[in-house]
Formats: C-alpha cells, structure tokens, sequence
C-alpha cells in the first residue's frame, strides 16, 4: 500500500482540489465585480458522507457464535471509484443585492468566503503533513 492509497489522505487531497477550485471562482466573482449582468457563483460543497462511503467497504461486527448479538455481515463501497469528485460543479447564488446593472456580486460576502476558504485550506495542509509526519514515525523514520 502506497502512501497515496490511503483514504484519508485521498479525502485530504480531494479537499485540497476543491479548496483551490473555489478560490478561482471566488476570484472570478471579485475580477467581475463591475461587469453588468454578472451572477456571482459558487462551487457545489463537498458531500463528506459520500467521500466516506467512496473510501472502502464498511466494516461492521459480524456474530461468529450463537450467543453473540446478530449484525449484519460487513457491506461492499457503493461502486463509486475512490478517485471520483463530489463536487466542483459551479453553482449560481441567489441574489440577495443586484445592482442596477443587473450585478449580484457582493464583495463583502466574496472576502468573507476567500477567507474561509483560506483558512480551510491552511487547516487542511496541516492535518496533512501532521498525518504524513504520523506515518514517517510508524515506519520509524522521523
């Protein structure tokens, strides 16, 4: 198993992907904050759920003798392959401030969101190398 096979760090990197997607499109929005009839846009969020449920079959307990409680024997992925995005798809939002020119590019709102996306990313990078200097330590390599 090669370091880029884990599930984990296949989640992180897609994360990563769609963090600096997201940036582009905010950066659209602000580039384009004066042209007449833009919409702003957003990326489509990451469903975290079917990332989980893309990562590999679902382990469950199983009963191995007649007093054990009953459960149901551990199920197979949903078919989807690992590397499949869940997002990325560009979205419009609503406009709640269009301007005369039929504008809805709020930049208050893009800067808050730049942010967050910033934040999210430098969060991101961090767990990480954290998660990369973890397994540097199992195979005794620090």
């Amino acid at each position: 198993m090669t370091i880029g096979t884990l599930p984990i760090i296949e989640m992180m990197k897609q994360r990563m992907q769609w963090l600096t997607q997201r940036q582009e499109v905010l950066a659209q929005n602000v580039a384009n904050a004066d042209t007449p009839g833009y919409t702003a846009r957003d990326l489509k969020a990451l469903d975290f759920g079917a990332m989980v449920k893309r990562s590999g079959p679902v382990l469950a307990p199983v009963a191995t003798q007649a007093l054990h409680i009953g459960s149901p024997a551990a199920g197979a992925g949903n078919g989807l392959r690992p590397g499949q995005a869940t997002g990325g798809q560009i979205v419009k939002q609503p406009d709640f401030e269009t301007t005369p020119g039929g504008n809805s590019v709020v930049l208050e709102e893009q800067m808050i969101k730049v942010a967050e996306t910033q934040m999210d990313y430098q969060a991101v990078t961090g767990l990480y190398s954290k998660s990369l200097g973890l397994i540097r330590i199992a195979l005794g390599r620090s």
